[in-house]
């Protein structure tokens, strides 16, 4: 018999739209209350996904989705160092 391994799904908190794992960016939040890209995807923290586009982290600021994800107000200096580290990593 030929198994095919199922890839897990997240939701993207910008555009909301689920997509492979593998695809997206996780955002933690480490229990020193720290934020950040998690590239592994193996780190220890709550997670948030996101697509790895500019516009979906735009989105998801102005619709407070990772606020939301993490059931806490994000300091502004956060989604700077974010989308500093997202410009780094983003594809093209």
């Amino acid at each position: 018999m030929n198994r095919n391994k199922k890839s897990p799904m997240r939701k993207c908190v910008g555009c909301q739209e689920m997509k492979n794992k593998k695809e997206m960016i996780r955002i933690i939040r480490t229990a020193e209350n720290e934020f950040m890209l998690d590239a592994t995807g193996k780190r220890n923290g709550r997670g948030a996904y996101i697509c790895p586009r500019k516009e979906c982290f735009d989105r998801a600021v102005k619709s407070r989705g990772l606020e939301r994800s993490f059931k806490q107000a994000i300091p502004e200096e956060v989604y700077e160092s974010l989308e500093k580290e997202m410009r780094e990593i983003e594809p093209g």
